[in-house]
């Protein structure tokens, strides 16, 4: 069973069903389907490998971020703009000085996963991290990695602030089996969004996948695949997040190597 979880858990581009033979998301045709991660959690126990990595290996190049838009149905719900001036990041120390209770943080590093954290005042934040919810300084949650404030990324409606740091707080010390949430993105972002679909088993997958990740490639093209719930989609780009933007293309033009196409996609609004 285990071979099997690895299998149903990690499959590669060339491995997802897509809507059309020959790979191609024309719009007529409609999106590829996403990975269903049944069984599998984002860990983010792979983030401590930077513990003993050196600064260099830590390095972060905001020109390998993978740029996306997330859309339920026609809604969009996250953005992640080409070249974002809101996206800078920052050394922990320096972050300190821009946040507020009840802000949403992302820090981030070559080749690891974007580890999210609810900054809850007095230089503290409350993170999902190996499978517990915990109270930490920021400096110790950011593990040497930059960061930012990443309140704007979804559409969602916030809750007021001091609601946030109650929904972080409340949770401190919850751990295994208690947890409701994959990843850290998911529960921070629960945390200030109050919303069911960040949650493991919040929404119902069967019918047709309302959720849409769009990969922004280049010369204003993009390729499009579908989910049936959030969860499953921030579990997809997540891992497009840690593998880097010049990997996700990589993968895509191994896919459509293998089937004869080329890479290419719908364009893209300006």
């Amino acid at each position: 069973m285990g071979n099997q979880v690895d299998k149903l858990s990690h499959l590669s581009y060339a491995e997802v069903p897509t809507a059309d033979p020959n790979g191609l998301d024309a719009e007529d045709d409609g999106p590829r389907i996403g990975v269903s991660y049944i069984f599998s959690t984002d860990d983010d126990e792979l983030e401590d490998n930077g513990d003993a990595a050196s600064d260099e290996d830590k390095r972060y190049d905001p020109r390998n971020e993978v740029d996306c838009a997330v859309f339920h149905r026609d809604e969009c719900v996250y953005e992640k703009p080409l070249g974002g001036a809101d996206l800078d990041t920052h050394p922990p120390e320096n972050l300190l000085n821009t946040c507020k209770p009840g802000d949403l943080l992302e820090f981030v590093a070559a080749g690891q996963y974007p580890h999210w954290a609810v900054y809850v005042g007095d230089f503290q934040v409350v993170h999902l991290h190996r499978a517990e919810v915990k109270n930490t300084f920021l400096a110790e949650a950011s593990q040497g990695r930059r960061g930012r404030v990443v309140n704007h990324l979804y559409k969602f409606k916030a809750l007021g602030p001091d609601v946030v740091v109650q929904n972080a707080m409340e949770q401190v010390g919850a751990k295994d089996r208690e947890l409701s949430w994959r990843n850290s993105e998911c529960f921070a972002a629960w945390c200030r969004f109050g919303r069911r679909e960040f949650k493991t088993g919040g929404e119902i997958r069967i019918g047709k996948q309302p959720y849409r990740l769009k990969v922004l490639l280049a010369d204003k093209q993009q390729h499009v695949l579908e989910f049936q719930s959030l969860e499953d989609l921030i579990m997809e780009k997540r891992r497009n997040d840690q593998i880097g933007r010049a990997a996700v293309l990589q993968e895509l033009a191994t896919h459509f190597n293998r089937l004869g196409g080329e890479v290419r996609g719908q364009p893209h609004p300006q």
